[in-house]
């Protein structure tokens, strides 16, 4: 009796005990932490997605602008003659010429858009946090402007290397790099020559940002108010999907002129934008605006998608770590 008596007593201390030993070692779940708005990410962020997106889309892009490069409507200028001819002359590497020169154009014409972007929108954005349209596509203008100037050298020598295998041997510029085309271009054609084609490129930029991040930001809104869609990779997919194919088609007239002209060098027989557009028109067809459309919407929407990916990834990343820092929950 009397051991049965201490056995019930050992067992109604231990009960109770429990719960006091689990609630001293509990984790905090972080639901007391004061609530706060999300801080405006790294402006370096739109430049690493975009690079990380380069290196699978670079051979799409070297095939857009060999068609571009290329005048007349024979079956030789087709897709798949251009890629015959690239992979019997040079191989699979031949696919990657100017890599270097795309890295160095995305680090310094995607990295001050999308930076320049998001720095408008939070300075226009209403009291509420909302954004109108208006206001959204005036960012996207502004930062493709900025954006356009400050990638335009490296433009010029990404166009010209990835178009150097499609020249005779006699008249191929044989840059070594990105940076050996940048000191070459300035010392043959003069700091100017660094800039050539710089009003088409800022003018597709322009373009370019405020079609593609505003098209972006408008779809992902668009899907959201949905019942179909919630913010995650679902998501983020479908809405840059849809806004390559908006950027696309209505930077492909801009994009065959730039390219034109950058590819030209010193004796150009283009003087400006709108002359090159009615040259190209007279002598090819209007269409011919719209060469290389379909290899710059096959890169374009993976580009897109891919670096709107790793900058939705590479923000929730930095939100999360932001949050468990400082001990914050976001609004």
């Amino acid at each position: 009796m009397g051991s049965a008596n201490i056995s019930g007593t050992a067992a109604s201390i231990a009960v109770p005990a429990q719960p006091v030993v689990s609630k001293s070692l509990a984790v905090d779940d972080g639901s007391k932490w004061p609530l706060v708005k999300k801080p405006h990410p790294p402006f370096y962020f739109g430049g690493f997605a975009a690079c990380a997106a380069n290196f699978f889309t670079h051979p799409l892009d070297l095939l857009k602008v060999r068609l571009q490069t290329v005048k007349g409507a024979s079956g030789k200028n087709g897709l798949g003659h251009v890629v015959k001819a690239i992979y019997t002359e040079q191989g699979v590497l031949g696919f990657y010429n100017g890599i270097s020169a795309a890295v160095l154009r995305q680090m310094t014409y995607s990295m001050a858009r999308f930076a320049t972007y998001e720095a408008m929108k939070k300075k226009l954005e209403l009291q509420d946090g909302s954004l109108p349209f208006y206001r959204m596509a005036f960012s996207g203008v502004v930062a493709g402007a900025v954006g356009g100037i400050c990638g335009t050298p490296a433009d010029i020598v990404l166009v010209r290397l990835q178009n150097d295998g499609s020249l005779p041997v006699e008249k191929r510029r044989n840059y070594k790099n990105a940076f050996d085309g940048l000191i070459r271009i300035a010392r043959e054609e003069g700091g100017g020559g660094l800039f050539k084609g710089a009003i088409p490129n800022v003018s597709r930029a322009m373009l370019m940002t405020g079609a593609q991040l505003c098209s972006y930001d408008a779809f992902k809104q668009l899907l959201l108010s949905t019942p179909y869609f919630s913010d995650g990779l679902p998501l983020h997919f479908s809405a840059s999907f849809l806004a390559g194919f908006v950027a696309t088609t209505i930077t492909s007239p801009f994009d065959v002129v730039k390219t034109r002209i950058m590819n030209a060098g010193p004796a150009s027989p283009y003087k400006n934008l709108l002359q090159a557009m009615a040259v190209i028109a007279k002598e090819e067809g209007p269409l011919a605006l719209y060469k290389g459309w379909t290899p710059a919407f096959v890169r374009m929407a993976p580009q897109t998608i891919l670096t709107f990916i790793f900058l939705e990834q590479f923000r929730s990343i930095y939100w999360d770590r932001h949050a468990l820092h400082n001990k914050v929950r976001y609004e």
